[in-house]
């Protein structure tokens, strides 16, 4: 790893949850499954357990959350890390923290609530790669302005987060201004498109007030934007931010940072096993590389080949085999 490489240190904040994922046939979400296939739908603790009981197929467990995929991604390529969110007092909450700090990520910023159970998302992979979701949220709800403070951005000099915080506006807004009075440049995913219908309404002014690198796909582009084109956001919302990178999956990205632009490729992979994850450990490849003053093509190689990477896999944990070949092609 390059010295400066060596002296990022970056911390996340957003939702600490841990996935549930199994594989599954169309007619499994058909019989079981509230709600369209595809996306994320909030429900209830007692449903999502009803919903896992009847499973038939391996579950496999892994640490998620749009933040926390990109802050492990980043803590396994040697990034000092850590982590702001809330968890319950259980055994999740332990696994996902023990997760972390496993891989060297600081967990001195997790915050534990005694009453509501750590998140848990059940991600059903069908046939053709694609995830619906249905999570419930419980601690990582939680988490209120109270939480947090300045301090505990000291020392770190870049926030990444996640959209889905803007949710609870209150919250956001501290987040975000705290981590300014300390010094740090931020960027922020999108999260979904409803996520931005919700939030319109404040959305431009929290991009252009706090916002350096925002990150987005083709839908929160078409409902923030309203265009079609994902080449055209790019500009539009690099109007708002310094740095805009919107992802078109296996088409690549577009960037604007500055004035420059560039179409970024995707890398080709032969099969796509599960998109889970696929857009936060793009955007930890990119920061990984954008921190480090690198030019946009070599970030958006970096996105691509995480990307890349974690679609080959069920889930959003890349085997060690395979971080120990990602690792020496970064160096």
């Amino acid at each position: 790893m390059s010295s400066e490489a060596e002296s990022l240190n970056i911390i996340g904040i957003g939702s600490p949850v841990v996935d549930m994922l199994a594989r599954v046939e169309d007619l499994f979400l058909e019989k079981n499954v509230e709600g369209d296939k595809g996306g994320m739908v909030l429900v209830s603790d007692e449903s999502l357990s009803s919903t896992i009981n009847e499973i038939k197929s391996k579950t496999h467990k892994a640490p998620g959350g749009s933040a926390g995929n990109t802050m492990f991604a980043l803590a396994e390529m040697g990034i000092k890390s850590g982590f702001l969110g809330k968890v319950g007092m259980d055994s999740n909450g332990d696994y996902y923290k023990r997760s972390f700090e496993n891989i060297g990520g600081d967990v001195s910023r997790f915050r534990i609530d005694p009453l509501e159970p750590t998140a848990r998302s059940l991600c059903l992979v069908t046939p053709d790669a694609e995830r619906t979701m249905r999570t419930h949220l419980g601690a990582a709800m939680a988490l209120s302005p109270e939480d947090i403070s300045k301090d505990d951005f000291l020392g770190y000099s870049h926030l990444h987060t996640e959209g889905y915080l803007l949710f609870n506006r209150d919250l956001i807004f501290h987040i975000l201004e705290s981590a300014k009075s300390a010094g740090c440049t931020i960027s922020m995913d999108l999260a979904s498109f409803e996520v931005v219908d919700a939030t319109i309404d404040v959305l431009p002014d929290l991009l252009k007030d706090y916002i350096d690198i925002v990150f987005a796909n083709e839908d929160e582009v078409k409902s923030f934007c309203k265009t079609d084109d994902p080449s055209e956001g790019a500009d539009i919302l690099g109007k708002y931010c310094n740095t805009s990178a919107v992802k078109i999956g296996e088409k690549g990205a577009f960037i604007v940072s500055g004035d420059e632009k560039i179409k970024a490729e995707a890398v080709e992979v032969p099969e796509v096993v599960d998109t889970t994850g696929a857009g936060d450990f793009w955007a930890a490849g990119f920061l990984y590389g954008f921190l480090q003053g690198k030019d946009l093509k070599t970030c958006s190689k970096l996105g691509a080949l995480l990307g890349g990477e974690v679609v080959s896999v069920l889930g959003a944990s890349i085997p060690d085999k395979r971080w120990d070949l990602i690792k020496s092609e970064l160096k």
